[in-house]
């Protein structure tokens, strides 16, 4: 076969620095736009952005030629320069450096989808740590929770 043809699916997620709620409600839109953007540009075709005040949900299709690593290199490097450019609230913003990234299968596209989309009603029964933990175990990751955190 001449050519080759990729469909990878991916579900990543990431914190603010040390989990605070340090992105604003009302920026939120327009900081999973600018996040969408960023992913066009690098050939990672957004599914959709989302999340809530101290953290962020990304589902994309990861471009054949383009590593996670470097994804979240350059998502989380560029928007946090673009973020620290709409105002004085953002002067100090960071990103908390690690992430989770979980393939998954074309058939629950839809399911994740409608889980980011819904974050603020889901994060009225838990926290991200608790989301992002339930997530390592839902696809079975080992982890030492005292290197999860900052």
């Amino acid at each position: 076969m001449p050519q080759s043809l990729v469909k990878n699916y991916i579900h990543i997620t990431f914190s603010t620095k040390y989990r605070e709620d340090t992105l604003l409600k009302k920026d939120l839109p327009e900081i999973f736009s600018y996040m969408a953007g960023i992913l066009k540009n690098l050939n990672c075709t957004p599914i959709i952005v989302g999340g809530v005040t101290n953290h962020i949900h990304v589902l994309c299709l990861l471009d054949k030629t383009t590593s996670v690593s470097e994804l979240l290199d350059k998502l989380k490097a560029n928007s946090s320069k673009w973020m620290k450019s709409l105002g004085k609230e953002y002067i100090n913003f960071a990103w908390l450096r690690g992430y989770g990234s979980f393939s998954m299968s074309q058939s629950k596209v839809e399911v994740v989808r409608n889980y980011i989309a819904n974050q603020e009603r889901h994060h009225n029964k838990g926290t991200f740590k608790e989301e992002f933990i339930d997530l390592l175990e839902k696809h079975e990751l080992k982890y030492d929770e005292q290197y999860l955190w900052d």
